[in-house]
Protein backbone atom coordinates (compact mmCIF):
# COMPACT_ATOMS: atom_id res chain seq x y z
CA UNK A 1 0.00 0.00 0.00
CA UNK A 2 1.47 3.29 -0.72
CA UNK A 3 0.39 6.96 0.54
CA UNK A 4 -0.93 7.31 -3.66
CA UNK A 5 -4.23 5.35 -2.50
CA UNK A 6 -4.56 6.55 1.29
CA UNK A 7 -6.10 9.77 2.40
CA UNK A 8 -4.28 12.19 4.89
CA UNK A 9 -6.43 10.86 8.10
CA UNK A 10 -5.73 7.22 7.50
CA UNK A 11 -2.05 8.37 7.16
CA UNK A 12 -1.61 9.86 10.43
CA UNK A 13 -3.78 7.57 12.28
CA UNK A 14 -1.10 5.12 10.59
CA UNK A 15 2.18 6.63 11.40
CA UNK A 16 0.62 6.69 14.86
CA UNK A 17 0.73 2.87 14.97
CA UNK A 18 3.74 2.55 13.30
CA UNK A 19 5.70 4.68 15.46
CA UNK A 20 3.92 2.76 18.66
CA UNK A 21 5.75 -0.08 17.39
CA UNK A 22 9.02 1.28 16.93
CA UNK A 23 9.47 1.11 12.99
CA UNK A 24 11.60 4.11 12.69
CA UNK A 25 12.06 6.66 9.97
CA UNK A 26 11.64 3.88 7.21
CA UNK A 27 8.46 3.30 7.72
CA UNK A 28 7.68 7.40 8.19
CA UNK A 29 9.08 7.66 4.64
CA UNK A 30 7.09 4.46 3.34
CA UNK A 31 4.24 6.03 4.73
CA UNK A 32 4.59 9.53 2.88
CA UNK A 33 1.70 11.34 2.70
CA UNK A 34 0.51 12.12 -1.19
CA UNK A 35 -2.53 14.16 0.00
CA UNK A 36 -5.01 13.44 -3.24
CA UNK A 37 -8.33 12.33 -1.62
CA UNK A 38 -10.66 14.40 0.66
CA UNK A 39 -9.62 14.64 4.11
CA UNK A 40 -13.13 14.34 5.52
CA UNK A 41 -13.97 11.34 3.53
CA UNK A 42 -12.40 8.05 3.85
CA UNK A 43 -11.19 6.89 0.16
CA UNK A 44 -8.60 3.99 1.37
CA UNK A 45 -8.52 1.04 -0.26
CA UNK A 46 -7.70 -0.48 3.10
CA UNK A 47 -9.79 1.16 5.02
CA UNK A 48 -10.61 -1.87 7.14
CA UNK A 49 -7.20 -1.29 8.58
CA UNK A 50 -8.58 2.04 9.97
CA UNK A 51 -11.88 0.53 11.13
CA UNK A 52 -10.16 -1.83 13.31
CA UNK A 53 -8.54 1.25 15.18
CA UNK A 54 -11.57 3.12 15.35
CA UNK A 55 -14.54 2.73 17.85
CA UNK A 56 -17.49 1.47 17.10
CA UNK A 57 -19.66 4.59 16.48
CA UNK A 58 -17.13 6.12 13.74
CA UNK A 59 -19.57 9.03 13.47
CA UNK A 60 -18.56 10.50 16.80
CA UNK A 61 -15.34 11.38 15.39
CA UNK A 62 -14.71 14.43 13.62
CA UNK A 63 -16.21 13.80 9.95
CA UNK A 64 -14.93 17.32 8.93
CA UNK A 65 -11.90 17.58 10.23
CA UNK A 66 -9.75 21.04 9.12
CA UNK A 67 -6.25 19.03 8.60
CA UNK A 68 -5.01 15.45 8.86
CA UNK A 69 -2.60 16.15 12.05
CA UNK A 70 -6.02 17.37 13.89
CA UNK A 71 -7.83 14.41 12.62
CA UNK A 72 -4.96 12.22 13.86
CA UNK A 73 -5.33 13.70 17.43
CA UNK A 74 -8.75 13.93 17.58
CA UNK A 75 -8.96 9.82 16.61
CA UNK A 76 -6.40 8.81 19.36
CA UNK A 77 -7.92 10.75 22.06
CA UNK A 78 -11.49 9.14 21.08
CA UNK A 79 -9.03 5.82 21.45
CA UNK A 80 -8.31 6.08 24.78
CA UNK A 81 -11.11 7.61 26.32
CA UNK A 82 -13.70 5.26 25.13
CA UNK A 83 -14.25 2.97 27.79
CA UNK A 84 -15.46 6.02 29.35
CA UNK A 85 -18.43 6.41 26.83
CA UNK A 86 -21.83 5.04 28.86
CA UNK A 87 -22.51 3.60 26.02
CA UNK A 88 -19.38 1.56 25.24
CA UNK A 89 -19.66 0.35 28.80
CA UNK A 90 -23.30 -1.25 28.41
CA UNK A 91 -22.81 -2.35 24.70
CA UNK A 92 -23.31 -6.14 24.89
CA UNK A 93 -20.49 -8.32 23.00
CA UNK A 94 -21.22 -11.65 23.22
CA UNK A 95 -18.63 -14.29 21.09
CA UNK A 96 -19.96 -17.24 19.83
CA UNK A 97 -18.34 -19.18 22.28
CA UNK A 98 -19.98 -17.28 25.05
CA UNK A 99 -23.66 -17.40 24.62
CA UNK A 100 -24.87 -19.14 26.81
CA UNK A 101 -26.12 -17.25 30.63
CA UNK A 102 -28.15 -17.97 32.72
CA UNK A 103 -31.69 -15.80 31.89
CA UNK A 104 -31.64 -14.18 35.34
CA UNK A 105 -27.78 -12.98 34.86
CA UNK A 106 -27.91 -12.28 31.27
CA UNK A 107 -25.54 -9.58 30.31
CA UNK A 108 -28.84 -7.97 27.92
CA UNK A 109 -31.25 -6.28 29.96
CA UNK A 110 -33.84 -7.53 27.80
CA UNK A 111 -33.17 -11.12 28.54
CA UNK A 112 -33.43 -10.35 32.74
CA UNK A 113 -36.32 -8.48 32.02
CA UNK A 114 -37.91 -11.71 30.36
CA UNK A 115 -36.72 -13.96 33.04
CA UNK A 116 -38.62 -11.29 35.19
CA UNK A 117 -41.61 -12.04 33.47
CA UNK A 118 -41.17 -15.79 33.72
CA UNK A 119 -40.64 -16.11 37.22
CA UNK A 120 -43.34 -13.86 38.03
CA UNK A 121 -46.05 -15.60 35.62
CA UNK A 122 -44.78 -19.08 34.86
CA UNK A 123 -46.11 -21.89 37.59
CA UNK A 124 -44.07 -25.27 38.51
CA UNK A 125 -45.07 -28.04 35.96
CA UNK A 126 -44.19 -30.72 38.37
CA UNK A 127 -46.97 -33.08 38.78
CA UNK A 128 -47.47 -32.51 42.63
CA UNK A 129 -49.16 -29.10 42.23
CA UNK A 130 -52.32 -28.29 41.25
CA UNK A 131 -53.76 -27.68 38.21
CA UNK A 132 -53.64 -23.88 37.49
CA UNK A 133 -55.53 -24.49 34.21
CA UNK A 134 -57.63 -26.60 32.31
CA UNK A 135 -54.80 -29.00 29.57
CA UNK A 136 -54.98 -27.79 26.16
CA UNK A 137 -53.48 -31.16 24.72
CA UNK A 138 -52.09 -34.47 25.89
CA UNK A 139 -48.86 -33.05 25.70
CA UNK A 140 -49.14 -29.91 28.19
CA UNK A 141 -47.24 -30.46 31.49
CA UNK A 142 -50.76 -29.09 33.33
CA UNK A 143 -52.35 -32.64 32.32
CA UNK A 144 -50.10 -34.20 34.69
CA UNK A 145 -50.43 -32.33 37.71
CA UNK A 146 -53.15 -33.32 40.58
CA UNK A 147 -51.53 -37.13 40.56
CA UNK A 148 -49.25 -36.98 43.42
CA UNK A 149 -50.31 -37.48 47.27
CA UNK A 150 -51.09 -34.72 48.18
CA UNK A 151 -51.94 -31.62 46.07
CA UNK A 152 -49.29 -28.35 46.68
CA UNK A 153 -50.70 -25.14 45.70
CA UNK A 154 -49.41 -23.69 42.24
CA UNK A 155 -45.66 -22.31 43.25
CA UNK A 156 -44.03 -19.85 40.20
CA UNK A 157 -41.06 -21.25 38.69
CA UNK A 158 -38.20 -19.38 40.31
CA UNK A 159 -35.56 -22.12 40.24
CA UNK A 160 -33.26 -21.82 36.91
CA UNK A 161 -31.98 -25.40 35.22
CA UNK A 162 -27.91 -25.26 35.38
CA UNK A 163 -28.09 -26.68 32.06
CA UNK A 164 -30.71 -24.50 30.19
CA UNK A 165 -30.56 -21.57 31.82
CA UNK A 166 -34.71 -20.53 31.70
CA UNK A 167 -36.91 -20.90 35.63
CA UNK A 168 -39.16 -23.79 34.69
CA UNK A 169 -39.58 -25.29 38.60
CA UNK A 170 -40.74 -24.01 41.64
CA UNK A 171 -37.18 -24.94 43.54
CA UNK A 172 -34.30 -27.63 42.71
CA UNK A 173 -36.07 -30.75 44.66
CA UNK A 174 -38.69 -30.48 42.12
CA UNK A 175 -36.68 -30.13 39.53
CA UNK A 176 -34.26 -33.21 40.61
CA UNK A 177 -37.15 -35.38 41.09
CA UNK A 178 -39.18 -34.18 37.55
CA UNK A 179 -35.96 -34.22 35.66
CA UNK A 180 -36.28 -37.16 33.66
CA UNK A 181 -39.62 -34.91 32.07
CA UNK A 182 -37.70 -31.83 31.47
CA UNK A 183 -34.89 -33.85 29.96
CA UNK A 184 -37.00 -33.93 26.78
CA UNK A 185 -36.88 -30.09 25.72
CA UNK A 186 -33.65 -29.38 28.16
CA UNK A 187 -31.10 -29.31 25.09
CA UNK A 188 -34.33 -27.39 23.14
CA UNK A 189 -33.99 -24.83 25.54
CA UNK A 190 -30.66 -24.24 25.72
CA UNK A 191 -30.83 -23.88 22.06
CA UNK A 192 -33.21 -21.43 22.47
CA UNK A 193 -31.25 -19.77 25.23
CA UNK A 194 -28.31 -19.20 23.03
CA UNK A 195 -30.15 -17.92 19.98
CA UNK A 196 -31.49 -14.90 22.52
CA UNK A 197 -28.41 -14.09 23.48
CA UNK A 198 -26.71 -14.14 19.79
CA UNK A 199 -29.48 -12.12 18.94
CA UNK A 200 -28.72 -9.55 21.65
CA UNK A 201 -24.84 -9.72 21.02
CA UNK A 202 -23.91 -6.83 19.50
CA UNK A 203 -22.52 -8.50 16.76
CA UNK A 204 -22.84 -7.83 12.83
CA UNK A 205 -25.76 -9.80 11.17
CA UNK A 206 -24.59 -10.55 8.01
CA UNK A 207 -27.32 -13.04 7.20
CA UNK A 208 -30.05 -10.23 7.01
CA UNK A 209 -28.74 -8.54 3.96
CA UNK A 210 -31.68 -10.09 1.45
CA UNK A 211 -30.79 -10.36 -2.12
CA UNK A 212 -32.30 -7.88 -4.97
CA UNK A 213 -34.62 -9.32 -8.07
CA UNK A 214 -34.38 -12.37 -9.58
CA UNK A 215 -32.75 -12.58 -12.60
CA UNK A 216 -35.33 -14.46 -14.98
CA UNK A 217 -32.86 -16.59 -16.50
CA UNK A 218 -31.72 -18.12 -12.89
CA UNK A 219 -34.66 -20.70 -11.99
CA UNK A 220 -35.43 -20.87 -8.16
CA UNK A 221 -35.08 -24.43 -6.64
CA UNK A 222 -37.74 -24.57 -3.42
CA UNK A 223 -36.97 -28.08 -2.57
CA UNK A 224 -35.81 -27.38 0.60
CA UNK A 225 -34.00 -23.79 2.86
CA UNK A 226 -30.45 -24.39 1.77
CA UNK A 227 -31.13 -25.11 -2.06
CA UNK A 228 -33.41 -22.20 -2.25
CA UNK A 229 -31.11 -19.54 -0.29
CA UNK A 230 -28.48 -20.72 -2.76
CA UNK A 231 -30.72 -20.24 -6.23
CA UNK A 232 -31.65 -16.89 -4.85
CA UNK A 233 -28.36 -15.53 -4.45
CA UNK A 234 -28.32 -15.24 -0.51
CA UNK A 235 -24.78 -14.49 1.38
CA UNK A 236 -23.72 -17.99 2.22
CA UNK A 237 -24.81 -18.80 6.04
CA UNK A 238 -22.57 -21.32 7.13
CA UNK A 239 -23.67 -22.11 10.73
CA UNK A 240 -26.43 -23.38 12.26
CA UNK A 241 -27.39 -20.50 14.30
CA UNK A 242 -27.40 -18.05 11.51
CA UNK A 243 -29.45 -20.34 9.37
CA UNK A 244 -32.12 -20.06 12.74
CA UNK A 245 -31.72 -16.95 12.72
CA UNK A 246 -32.58 -16.14 9.42
CA UNK A 247 -35.00 -18.31 8.71
CA UNK A 248 -37.52 -17.52 11.39
CA UNK A 249 -38.32 -14.09 9.45
CA UNK A 250 -38.07 -15.69 5.81
CA UNK A 251 -40.54 -18.22 7.09
CA UNK A 252 -43.67 -16.23 6.66
CA UNK A 253 -43.19 -14.94 2.20
CA UNK A 254 -41.64 -18.24 1.72
CA UNK A 255 -44.69 -20.65 2.82
CA UNK A 256 -47.12 -18.40 0.56
CA UNK A 257 -44.42 -18.80 -1.64
CA UNK A 258 -44.05 -22.36 -1.79
CA UNK A 259 -47.89 -22.94 -2.34
CA UNK A 260 -48.45 -20.68 -5.14
CA UNK A 261 -44.87 -20.72 -7.09
CA UNK A 262 -45.23 -23.03 -10.33
CA UNK A 263 -42.19 -24.80 -8.93
CA UNK A 264 -43.05 -25.53 -5.63
CA UNK A 265 -42.01 -28.21 -3.83
CA UNK A 266 -45.94 -29.79 -3.52
CA UNK A 267 -47.09 -31.60 -6.03
CA UNK A 268 -50.02 -33.84 -6.84
CA UNK A 269 -47.69 -37.06 -6.82
CA UNK A 270 -47.86 -39.08 -3.94
CA UNK A 271 -46.17 -37.84 -1.07
CA UNK A 272 -46.82 -34.24 -2.68
CA UNK A 273 -49.90 -33.24 -0.56
CA UNK A 274 -51.42 -31.63 -3.25
CA UNK A 275 -55.14 -32.99 -4.04
CA UNK A 276 -56.96 -32.36 -7.03
CA UNK A 277 -59.78 -29.82 -6.11
CA UNK A 278 -56.13 -28.11 -4.68
CA UNK A 279 -54.51 -28.42 -7.99
CA UNK A 280 -57.21 -26.49 -9.40
CA UNK A 281 -57.46 -23.68 -7.18
CA UNK A 282 -53.50 -23.34 -7.13
CA UNK A 283 -53.21 -23.29 -10.98
CA UNK A 284 -55.82 -20.10 -11.12
CA UNK A 285 -53.43 -18.33 -9.52
CA UNK A 286 -50.37 -19.76 -11.02
CA UNK A 287 -52.00 -18.17 -14.19
CA UNK A 288 -52.00 -14.58 -12.66
CA UNK A 289 -48.65 -14.90 -10.70
CA UNK A 290 -47.32 -16.45 -14.09
CA UNK A 291 -48.00 -14.44 -17.03
CA UNK A 292 -46.32 -14.94 -20.00
CA UNK A 293 -43.87 -12.36 -21.59
CA UNK A 294 -45.87 -9.79 -23.34
CA UNK A 295 -42.79 -8.23 -25.07
CA UNK A 296 -43.19 -4.83 -23.06
CA UNK A 297 -40.59 -1.97 -23.31
CA UNK A 298 -40.19 1.47 -21.51
CA UNK A 299 -41.55 3.65 -24.93
CA UNK A 300 -45.20 4.40 -25.14
CA UNK A 301 -45.19 1.34 -27.90
CA UNK A 302 -44.06 -1.18 -25.98
CA UNK A 303 -46.81 -0.28 -23.32
CA UNK A 304 -48.76 -3.75 -22.66
CA UNK A 305 -52.19 -4.45 -20.57
CA UNK A 306 -51.27 -5.84 -17.27
CA UNK A 307 -53.85 -7.74 -14.94
CA UNK A 308 -54.72 -6.69 -11.44
CA UNK A 309 -52.66 -7.12 -8.51
CA UNK A 310 -52.88 -10.68 -6.80
CA UNK A 311 -54.40 -9.98 -3.39
CA UNK A 312 -53.08 -11.82 -0.53
CA UNK A 313 -55.03 -10.97 2.79
CA UNK A 314 -53.56 -11.95 6.18
CA UNK A 315 -55.71 -12.29 8.65
CA UNK A 316 -55.15 -12.32 12.30
CA UNK A 317 -51.88 -10.85 11.47
CA UNK A 318 -49.51 -10.09 14.71
CA UNK A 319 -45.73 -10.40 14.22
CA UNK A 320 -46.18 -10.95 10.80
CA UNK A 321 -47.05 -6.93 9.99
CA UNK A 322 -44.19 -5.87 11.50
CA UNK A 323 -41.42 -7.51 9.67
CA UNK A 324 -38.56 -5.37 7.36
CA UNK A 325 -40.29 -5.01 4.35
CA UNK A 326 -36.95 -6.25 2.77
CA UNK A 327 -38.71 -9.77 3.97
CA UNK A 328 -41.76 -9.37 2.59
CA UNK A 329 -40.15 -7.82 -0.94
CA UNK A 330 -38.30 -11.85 -1.05
CA UNK A 331 -42.21 -13.08 -2.36
CA UNK A 332 -42.46 -10.08 -4.78
CA UNK A 333 -38.80 -11.27 -6.39
CA UNK A 334 -40.55 -14.74 -6.81
CA UNK A 335 -42.97 -13.93 -8.75
CA UNK A 336 -41.08 -10.93 -10.94
CA UNK A 337 -43.89 -10.29 -13.81
CA UNK A 338 -46.90 -9.93 -11.30
CA UNK A 339 -48.40 -7.81 -8.98
CA UNK A 340 -48.89 -7.95 -5.40
CA UNK A 341 -51.10 -6.67 -2.61
CA UNK A 342 -50.99 -8.08 0.80
CA UNK A 343 -53.67 -6.86 3.48
CA UNK A 344 -53.16 -7.54 6.77
CA UNK A 345 -56.10 -7.23 8.44
CA UNK A 346 -56.66 -7.77 12.66
CA UNK A 347 -56.86 -6.06 15.63
CA UNK A 348 -53.31 -6.58 16.47
CA UNK A 349 -52.18 -6.14 12.78
CA UNK A 350 -49.95 -2.76 14.54
CA UNK A 351 -48.16 -4.33 16.66
CA UNK A 352 -44.46 -3.38 17.53
CA UNK A 353 -45.56 -0.55 15.23
CA UNK A 354 -45.57 2.23 17.53
CA UNK A 355 -43.71 4.68 15.26
CA UNK A 356 -46.77 4.88 12.72
CA UNK A 357 -49.12 5.43 15.52
CA UNK A 358 -51.55 7.61 16.04
CA UNK A 359 -53.73 5.33 13.32
CA UNK A 360 -55.41 7.41 10.33
CA UNK A 361 -58.52 8.82 10.78
CA UNK A 362 -61.71 7.09 9.06
CA UNK A 363 -62.73 9.06 6.53
CA UNK A 364 -65.41 8.28 3.46
CA UNK A 365 -62.37 7.89 1.67
CA UNK A 366 -60.65 5.40 4.41
CA UNK A 367 -63.46 4.34 6.29
CA UNK A 368 -61.66 1.47 7.71
CA UNK A 369 -58.65 3.51 8.76
CA UNK A 370 -56.26 1.40 6.31
CA UNK A 371 -52.42 2.39 6.31
CA UNK A 372 -51.31 2.50 2.41
CA UNK A 373 -47.49 1.53 2.29
CA UNK A 374 -47.38 1.79 -1.86
CA UNK A 375 -44.31 1.55 -4.54
CA UNK A 376 -42.31 -1.67 -2.56
CA UNK A 377 -39.62 -2.55 -5.17
CA UNK A 378 -42.31 -0.74 -7.96
CA UNK A 379 -44.56 -4.20 -7.52
CA UNK A 380 -45.74 -4.47 -4.55
CA UNK A 381 -47.97 -2.80 -2.22
CA UNK A 382 -49.19 -3.48 1.57
CA UNK A 383 -51.99 -2.17 3.20
CA UNK A 384 -53.28 -2.87 7.24
CA UNK A 385 -56.20 -2.82 8.94
CA UNK A 386 -56.89 -2.79 12.99
CA UNK A 387 -60.09 -4.32 12.67
CA UNK A 388 -62.40 -8.04 11.95
CA UNK A 389 -62.60 -9.31 8.85
CA UNK A 390 -65.90 -10.03 9.31
CA UNK A 391 -67.10 -6.64 9.53
CA UNK A 392 -65.33 -5.76 6.40
CA UNK A 393 -66.88 -8.65 4.68
CA UNK A 394 -69.99 -7.63 5.69
CA UNK A 395 -69.56 -3.82 4.80
CA UNK A 396 -68.49 -5.65 1.04
CA UNK A 397 -65.14 -3.65 1.29
CA UNK A 398 -63.48 -6.35 -0.49
CA UNK A 399 -65.72 -7.98 -2.50
CA UNK A 400 -65.91 -9.29 -5.57
CA UNK A 401 -63.43 -12.18 -4.48
CA UNK A 402 -61.93 -13.92 -7.57
CA UNK A 403 -59.96 -17.21 -7.30
CA UNK A 404 -57.23 -16.12 -9.84
CA UNK A 405 -56.88 -12.90 -7.81
CA UNK A 406 -57.37 -13.65 -3.97
CA UNK A 407 -56.01 -15.78 -1.65
CA UNK A 408 -56.06 -15.78 2.28
CA UNK A 409 -53.59 -16.66 4.67
CA UNK A 410 -53.74 -17.62 8.70
CA UNK A 411 -50.44 -17.76 10.36
CA UNK A 412 -50.77 -19.74 13.47
CA UNK A 413 -54.55 -18.49 13.42
CA UNK A 414 -55.84 -20.93 16.79
CA UNK A 415 -59.24 -21.73 15.23
CA UNK A 416 -59.46 -24.36 17.86
CA UNK A 417 -57.74 -22.85 20.38
CA UNK A 418 -60.03 -22.29 23.43
CA UNK A 419 -59.17 -18.75 24.05
CA UNK A 420 -59.89 -17.76 20.27
CA UNK A 421 -61.91 -20.06 18.48
CA UNK A 422 -64.58 -17.37 19.33
CA UNK A 423 -63.52 -14.96 16.99
CA UNK A 424 -63.20 -17.00 14.46
CA UNK A 425 -66.75 -18.32 14.78
CA UNK A 426 -68.34 -15.78 12.52
CA UNK A 427 -65.40 -15.37 10.30
CA UNK A 428 -65.09 -19.13 8.98
CA UNK A 429 -68.34 -19.08 7.44
CA UNK A 430 -67.63 -15.81 5.04
CA UNK A 431 -64.11 -17.70 3.78
CA UNK A 432 -65.81 -20.64 2.83
CA UNK A 433 -68.47 -18.45 1.20
CA UNK A 434 -65.80 -16.61 -1.12
CA UNK A 435 -64.61 -20.08 -2.99
CA UNK A 436 -60.55 -18.82 -2.05
CA UNK A 437 -58.30 -21.26 -0.81
CA UNK A 438 -57.15 -20.55 2.35
CA UNK A 439 -53.37 -21.19 3.72
CA UNK A 440 -53.18 -22.05 7.45
CA UNK A 441 -50.24 -22.67 9.82
CA UNK A 442 -49.97 -24.35 12.94
CA UNK A 443 -47.17 -24.12 15.70
CA UNK A 444 -47.06 -27.84 16.33
CA UNK A 445 -48.51 -31.06 14.97
CA UNK A 446 -50.97 -30.98 17.77
CA UNK A 447 -51.81 -27.06 16.60
CA UNK A 448 -52.57 -27.63 13.40
CA UNK A 449 -54.60 -31.26 13.84
CA UNK A 450 -56.90 -29.06 16.59
CA UNK A 451 -57.57 -26.25 14.17
CA UNK A 452 -58.29 -28.89 11.64
CA UNK A 453 -60.80 -30.50 14.23
CA UNK A 454 -62.53 -27.44 14.99
CA UNK A 455 -63.01 -26.96 11.14
CA UNK A 456 -64.35 -30.11 10.76
CA UNK A 457 -66.95 -29.67 13.90
CA UNK A 458 -68.37 -25.86 12.63
CA UNK A 459 -68.16 -26.91 9.09
CA UNK A 460 -68.44 -30.52 7.94
CA UNK A 461 -69.34 -31.24 4.44
CA UNK A 462 -68.82 -27.70 3.29
CA UNK A 463 -64.87 -27.77 2.26
CA UNK A 464 -62.59 -29.46 0.30
CA UNK A 465 -58.91 -30.04 1.51
CA UNK A 466 -57.20 -28.65 -1.11
CA UNK A 467 -53.39 -29.30 0.23
CA UNK A 468 -53.22 -32.29 2.76
CA UNK A 469 -51.67 -31.37 6.85
CA UNK A 470 -47.97 -32.00 7.41
CA UNK A 471 -45.40 -30.29 8.11
CA UNK A 472 -43.98 -27.43 6.28
CA UNK A 473 -41.09 -27.56 4.38
CA UNK A 474 -40.05 -24.06 4.80
CA UNK A 475 -41.09 -23.80 8.48
CA UNK A 476 -38.73 -20.95 11.00
CA UNK A 477 -35.57 -23.60 11.85
CA UNK A 478 -35.41 -21.74 15.32
CA UNK A 479 -37.82 -23.01 18.44
CA UNK A 480 -39.73 -20.52 20.35
CA UNK A 481 -40.29 -20.26 24.22
CA UNK A 482 -43.70 -19.46 25.63
CA UNK A 483 -42.52 -17.54 28.60
CA UNK A 484 -45.50 -18.45 29.99
CA UNK A 485 -44.96 -21.66 30.04
CA UNK A 486 -41.19 -22.56 29.64
CA UNK A 487 -41.66 -26.01 28.71
CA UNK A 488 -44.15 -25.34 25.92
CA UNK A 489 -41.83 -24.46 23.08
CA UNK A 490 -42.39 -24.15 19.33
CA UNK A 491 -41.88 -22.78 16.01
CA UNK A 492 -42.81 -20.76 13.47
CA UNK A 493 -45.43 -22.09 10.87
CA UNK A 494 -44.14 -25.95 11.87
CA UNK A 495 -47.54 -27.71 10.09
CA UNK A 496 -48.87 -26.54 6.53
CA UNK A 497 -52.52 -26.82 4.82
CA UNK A 498 -54.93 -25.73 2.85
CA UNK A 499 -58.68 -25.91 2.45
CA UNK A 500 -61.26 -23.54 0.51
CA UNK A 501 -65.35 -23.52 0.88
CA UNK A 502 -66.56 -26.42 -1.53
CA UNK A 503 -67.98 -25.98 -5.03
CA UNK A 504 -70.82 -27.66 -6.23
CA UNK A 505 -70.96 -27.27 -9.87
CA UNK A 506 -73.86 -27.90 -11.89
CA UNK A 507 -74.42 -30.59 -14.75
CA UNK A 508 -76.82 -30.20 -17.44
CA UNK A 509 -77.86 -33.81 -19.19
CA UNK A 510 -80.56 -32.89 -22.05
CA UNK A 511 -83.12 -35.14 -22.83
Amino acid sequence: MTGEYTCGRCLQVLQQGVRARGSGIRSQRFFSSKRGCNSSVVRCRNDHLLLKRLPEHPRQASSSAPSPQVASRNAQSFIRTAPSDPSAETRVLLKPNNLFHPFTKSPSPDIRSRAAFIRQNAFCPHPSHQQTRIPVSPHDPESKKGQGASDLPPAHAHFECPDCGIPVYCSEDHWMDDFESHLEVCETLRQINEDDHDLHSGRFFPEFSYPGPQDENCVINMTNWDTFLYTREFDAINSDRSMRQVTRMLTYPLTIGSVLHELSPYSLRKGGRFTAEGLKSVSALRYTLHPPKTGEGVDIQGLRLKAPPVRLFILGARAESSLPRQVWLQLSYMFPRSLMHIIFIGPESMANRDDEFPLPERIPENPFGGIVEDRLGGQLKITTYVDYFHTMYQAQYFQPFDPYFDCFVLFHPGLGHPASSHEWEETLPQLLETKVPIICTGYTQWDMERDIKWVNDKCAGEFDMLLEPGENIFRSLRWDLNDLDPHDISCGNWGLWAFRGKRYEALYKGS
